[in-house]
């Protein structure tokens, strides 16, 4: 099969812990053709979307079980290539979304298995598509409020029944500007949400704190509607947030029942909505965030639980292109069919 991944620049990949290597080596190690671009490498050529391509170049020696040392030694020959040509996509550039490259995507959609789903990531790409998972009486969803408006968000957080909130920026990422903020604080408050909306330009949210916060969140990952793995992430001493790019570490972790009940009641509407591949970040069992574009935590969570969860995204991907190509075989055989009966 031929894979592409959308990612972030090949110099940028860190190769000790990055998931999206992961499966680049997965795939390579099946012998299956992969292509890595960036956002930016997509265009068009006669009126066809095609990427700028590099192409990993198959070797007759056995691919090395060690990554890091895959990703130093790995040699690619560079082609523009037609999206179209392609079995899988695989988009893992970084946040914030580039819709642009959605747009050249758009033309291939019916080509090409795209995951996670274009309209399921123009959807679920920012933190308000929480809101879409029903949860009337916020047993899974702590309730979060989103605006501009300074004045809207004191009164919240005057409002609250809680002496604490969570705010972050609406286009943060990987920990980014996550705060806890207390109405005790009420003066800086003001401050910090200047600094944060700027002049009207940025939203802010305000979500309740929850408890059992400071002992870390818990990132799942999804794979077609089911969790395939775990780990909790333990913030650093004196900081609220416990993404590993902020200073958390990782520990082992095994799904308790309120997970479990989470994961069953979002599972079907992340199918639906064509995100087959993402990571949810949980805190004492309720959903914070759902990481669409390129969740990471492979890595960890194998070296955790001694597995190779790559092995199981790849093994979806192609179970989606061989089910695709026996639906087109019947067909052109059920056409046979048809066209030899005609000729008598």
């Amino acid at each position: 099969m031929k894979f592409c991944f959308v990612m972030y620049p090949w110099d940028r990949v860190e190769p000790e812990s990055d998931s999206t290597l992961r499966m680049i080596h997965e795939a390579v190690s099946r012998g299956h053709t992969v292509a890595i671009t960036t956002p930016n490498n997509l265009t068009m050529r006669d009126s066809s979307a095609i990427a700028f391509c590099k192409v990993i170049k198959k070797s007759s020696d056995p691919i090395t079980n060690n990554i890091p040392s895959f990703y130093r030694h790995v040699e690619f020959r560079k082609a523009q290539l037609p999206l179209a040509g392609f079995d899988v996509i695989f988009m893992r550039a970084n946040p914030p979304l580039d819709t642009m490259a959605l747009n050249f995507l758009d033309s291939v959609r019916g080509d090409v298995f795209i995951m996670n789903d274009i309209d399921g990531l123009r959807v679920a790409n920012n933190k308000l598509y929480t809101a879409s998972l029903h949860d009337p009486h916020n047993e899974f969803i702590p309730a979060t409020y989103v605006s501009k408006n300074r004045d809207y968000l004191e009164r919240v957080l005057a409002e609250n029944t809680n002496e604490r909130m969570i705010m972050k920026p609406l286009n943060g990422y990987g920990g980014s500007g996550v705060i806890l903020v207390e109405k005790s604080a009420q003066s800086s408050v003001k401050s910090l949400l200047d600094f944060y909306i700027g002049d009207e330009k940025n939203y802010v949210i305000l979500q309740d704190y929850v408890e059992g916060a400071e002992q870390g969140d818990v990132r799942i990952m999804m794979l077609n509607g089911e969790p395939i793995g775990a780990m909790r992430r333990v913030p650093a001493e004196g900081d609220v947030r416990s993404n590993i790019h902020a200073g958390g570490k990782e520990v082992k972790h095994i799904l308790s029942k309120q997970e479990k009940r989470l994961c069953k009641h979002i599972g079907p509407k992340l199918v639906r909505d064509g995100l087959y591949f993402v990571g949810l970040d949980v805190i004492n069992g309720k959903l914070i965030e759902v990481n669409v574009l390129s969740p990471g935590g492979i890595t960890r969570i194998n070296r955790l639980n001694r597995t190779k969860l790559q092995r199981q995204v790849i093994d979806f991907a192609e179970s989606v292109v061989n089910a695709k190509e026996l639906v087109i075989s019947r067909k052109n055989e059920f056409r046979k069919v048809i066209e030899d009966a005609d000729a008598y």
